[in-house]
């Protein structure tokens, strides 16, 4: 079996600090959101190789970090495009791969900004048992934010009906972006964007294959965040520190009160302050203020100011002169 791990996106919606650098390189804890799917497929025996597909403009980002990582299995692979506007969507990246890596083995894709609480090993070991087209399914338990997804309607757990985006959800039940493709059907693609069909989200796809053929649904209800905007972010890393705190070694904390889910990073310094449910980035300083449910990027200086819901990019100076 090979694996993808999707990272070509530019994550507009989180910037100024993805800029610079790819969301699945944000920290969660003393990981990133990318390496807590590299350790499961790197423990799974049957993962020959996993290909990390980004875009031209994060390629050495990536390259450096595989480099550096403990890694063996990921390997980069490379979209021809640099800007959101030339992106040829997810499904047509998925077909450039399997062409240019030459691919014909089964398949798992996941997305590379998910954090997921299953291990992907199960999720194989159920592909394995159904000898399917296989996808994993979460419970949003909010029929507004279904919308945002593609919405699974289950005969145990056979997808009997999939809806991308679904104007009127019935249910809250929705397919996240990790899937499992045997390798018979990996020429499916090519015939799915051969018929015109939306190249872009995956979930289009999958709606394809429902509807031409069997589809089957591994369900999970621990814990599964999309990362794609700030708060979502925030919500990691606040799941994954269950209220406690992580203060890197390095980090300097001076009189400063620290609530819950708090993540200081290495050779921040943090005088004064009052610090709630925020990240804040390697040497990053913070004097007499107060900061929640902010993000705050590296090298940022903040002085006697309080923020909420805040979003500082790298290298910024915010004062109150007053």
């Amino acid at each position: 079996m090979k694996a993808v791990v999707l990272a070509g996106g530019y994550a507009t919606r989180l910037w100024p600090i993805t800029k610079h650098r790819p969301k699945m390189f944000l920290p969660v804890g003393d990981q990133t959101v990318i390496d807590t799917i590299f350790e499961d497929l790197e423990a799974d025996d049957r993962v020959s190789e996993v290909f990390v597909s980004t875009n031209e403009r994060f390629a050495g980002a990536f390259e450096e970090y595989i480099d550096e990582s403990p890694f063996e299995k990921p390997t980069l692979s490379v979209e021809d495009t640099s800007e959101e506007d030339e992106k040829f969507g997810v499904v047509g990246a998925l077909a450039q791969l399997i062409d240019r890596e030459e691919v014909d083995e089964d398949l798992v894709v996941i997305a590379g900004d998910n954090l997921i609480s299953f291990d992907v090993g199960d999720f194989v070991d159920f592909f394995y048992e159904k000898n399917a087209p296989c996808l994993a399914a979460y419970d949003v338990g909010d029929k507004e934010l279904a919308k945002a997804y593609g919405l699974v309607e289950l005969d145990g757990d056979r997808v009997i009906n999939f809806q991308e985006k679904p104007e009127d959800p019935k249910s809250t039940l929705v397919s996240i972006a990790c899937y499992a493709i045997p390798a018979g059907d990996l020429p499916k693609f090519d015939e799915y964007l051969s018929g015109d069909n939306n190249p872009d989200e995956p979930g289009w796809f999958m709606q394809w294959l429902q509807q031409n053929g069997d589809l089957f649904a591994y369900t999970f209800d621990e814990a599964w965040f999309d990362i794609g905007t700030p708060q979502s972010y925030l919500d990691a890393v606040a799941w994954y520190l269950g209220g406690e705190n992580y203060i890197h070694e390095s980090a300097t904390l001076t009189n400063t009160e620290v609530g819950t889910n708090v993540h200081v990073m290495a050779d921040a310094v943090v005088e004064d302050s009052v610090l709630e449910d925020s990240v804040v980035f390697p040497g990053a300083v913070i004097r007499n203020a107060e900061l929640k449910n902010s993000i705050v990027d590296e090298e940022t200086h903040i002085d006697s100011l309080d923020l909420s819901n805040a979003l500082i990019g790298a290298h910024s100076r915010l004062t109150n002169e007053q």
